[in-house]
């Protein structure tokens, strides 16, 4: 919808901030907001779920088979969570990317949350709400089983001695972790977001691989990480979720979460 691309996050910020005024930085956050805090809890629940389920030990099953069951219960915890907060996800997706038109006179596409809902259940039913799911799939478990699997495996490796418990070496490790997931995963997001965008329109790509293919062959492979320098800075975030949860399970379970053979 925008007339001329953002060079990058500052030219974002500011031609945002210029035509539709400060408040447009935080739109679709109550959809963000809604889907944030049960995505996190499902996530850290299907997590615990599937590590015991797999009961892969490092001492009993060796180091690989035990890093492999942490990636693939990190991964399908964060498929599990999807299928339960997709929807909000599209709706913030629509909602960040509604920019208005033009400079003069340009009208939004969707007037809130509720208005995202519906306009895409009438133009293509639920099925619209879930575009793009196959290849969020995707991504979500390479971001999640990265994320959770790189975590638990190298914190009982690299927080010993004195940085054992210690929440700033926690969160300094959660956040190269949590940015190297997100590099890893991150032109599978570039594709989910772009077939997101297609609701409610023609059909443009035929597939996520389609998507992938028009997304290099029109702009470039470096477009696939368009955005990537914002998602670094807030990494904090997952960084501080995976340092936060360290410590709240040692204080109300005395265990040390991702830590030992488990």
């Amino acid at each position: 919808r925008l007339a001329e691309p953002y060079k990058g996050i500052g030219d974002c910020f500011g031609r945002t901030i210029k035509d539709e005024g400060f408040i447009a930085l935080w739109r679709g956050n109550t959809a963000n907001v809604i889907r944030y805090f049960p995505t996190q809890a499902l996530n850290f629940a299907f997590k615990d779920y599937f590590k015991r389920l797999f009961n892969f030990k490092k001492d009993r099953d060796g180091y690989w088979k035990w890093f492999a069951g942490n990636l693939a219960s990190g991964g399908a915890a964060g498929a599990s969570s999807l299928l339960f907060v997709y929807s909000l996800d599209y709706a913030r997706t629509r909602l960040a990317n509604d920019s208005k038109a033009a400079k003069k006179g340009g009208e939004r596409q969707f007037n809130g949350l509720v208005d995202v809902y519906k306009k895409t259940l009438k133009s293509d039913g639920i099925a619209g709400l879930y575009r793009g799911f196959n290849i969020s799939c995707v991504g979500i478990i390479v971001y999640r089983g990265l994320y959770f699997g790189m975590y638990d495996s190298l914190k009982p490796v690299v927080l010993t001695g004195d940085l054992q418990n210690n929440f700033l070496a926690s969160f300094l490790l959660g956040w190269g972790i949590t940015i190297g997931a997100g590099l890893a995963s991150y032109p599978i997001d570039t594709v989910r977001r772009r077939m997101m965008m297609t609701s409610g329109e023609a059909v443009k790509y035929k597939s996520s691989l389609d998507a992938f293919n028009q997304i290099v062959k029109n702009e470039g492979t470096k477009s696939l990480f368009k955005g990537a320098g914002a998602n670094i800075l807030r990494a904090i975030a997952g960084a501080g979720v995976l340092a936060g949860y360290d410590q709240l399970q040692l204080i109300l379970l005395g265990k040390k979460y991702g830590s030992g053979g488990g």
